[in-house]
């Protein structure tokens, strides 16, 4: 399990916008940002990206701008996921074109597929593309929990090759270890939960605080990943209410009005997301005066 081929923290990037469209200018700025802040890699147009509301057309070209921008600096894990698998195999091969390092491919949601329909959604992909691909599970937003059982299946797959884990359930990043095939990539996709991950033997997160304050993110996952388990403490007392805070209205509004606070891009989500309430920016400014961003 040593040397993963992703590990540290991967910022799940912000998608901005401007005048209805994808704001580029500030989308690379993002990217150089996060790059100059120390992140290990970076992942355009996932949940947090507001994927869900992005044409095909704006999809695609937020990959190609990311990977264009990146230029090889840091691994590109693009976010390809569907509920239907042939759109899934599509972006996969999108992003494989592009010159994405990897595919970030969440749990079909909606149809709510059985744990066999699940492996083969995977097992498809991984068949269709040449292209390492990370599977995302968050039952909370797709309603389909994938088994460990159905995890270790996959790991055997020359594609299949980790997860983003965003159930906050700990004892299964040490059944994934124990249980799947050497090399498997183990990520949280939940920020306040990601230290104990860490130390449950997970390599890394894919990150939502990170868009806000990455050489903070990026100073705790180093801590972590060498074992130093005092200062990664510190980080994560400095960074939990942040973590929180990030949340406390409908992802990502209370992240980009962050980074309008901070001057970064205009606070504009796509509907249905709304702005963040009052009493959610009043958190999210207290959190960044206690983390010392501001």
């Amino acid at each position: 399990m040593s040397d993963p081929l992703f590990q540290g923290v991967m910022p799940a990037l912000v998608t901005p916008f401007r005048d209805g469209a994808v704001d580029e200018t500030a989308y690379i700025a993002l990217v150089e940002r996060q790059i100059a802040g120390g992140v290990h890699g970076v992942v355009p147009v996932g949940t947090t990206g507001e994927t869900s509301t992005l044409s095909h057309d704006e999809h695609r070209r937020v990959v190609e701008l990311c990977v264009k921008t990146v230029a090889g600096r840091v691994p590109v894990v693009a976010g390809a996921g569907s509920n239907s698998t042939a759109e899934a195999i599509e972006l996969v091969r999108h992003a494989k074109t592009v010159g994405a390092d990897a595919a970030l491919v969440v749990t079909p949601y909606y149809n709510r597929p059985s744990q066999e329909g699940l492996y083969a959604h995977y097992a498809a992909i991984n068949d269709a593309v040449q292209l390492p691909v990370l599977v995302y599970n968050v039952p909370s937003r797709t309603s389909v929990d994938i088994s460990d059982a159905v995890l270790i299946r996959l790991s055997k797959l020359p594609n299949i090759v980790g997860i983003k884990d965003a159930t906050g359930d700990m004892a299964r990043a040490t059944l994934q270890r124990i249980g799947c095939e050497p090399g498997w990539v183990m990520l949280s996709g939940d920020d306040p939960t990601a230290l104990g991950y860490m130390a449950h033997g997970g390599h890394g997160c894919i990150s939502v605080t990170s868009n806000v304050a990455p050489d903070l993110c990026a100073a705790f996952y180093n801590a972590a990943l060498s074992g130093d388990w005092k200062t990664a403490l510190y980080w994560q007392d400095r960074l939990v209410r942040l973590h929180k805070a990030l949340f406390t209205d409908n992802s990502p509004a209370p992240t980009k009005f962050a980074l309008a606070h901070l001057g970064l891009c205009l606070e504009t989500a796509r509907l249905p997301i709304a702005p963040a309430s009052e009493g959610s920016r009043a958190e999210v400014l207290a959190a960044l005066r206690e983390a010392g961003v501001i």
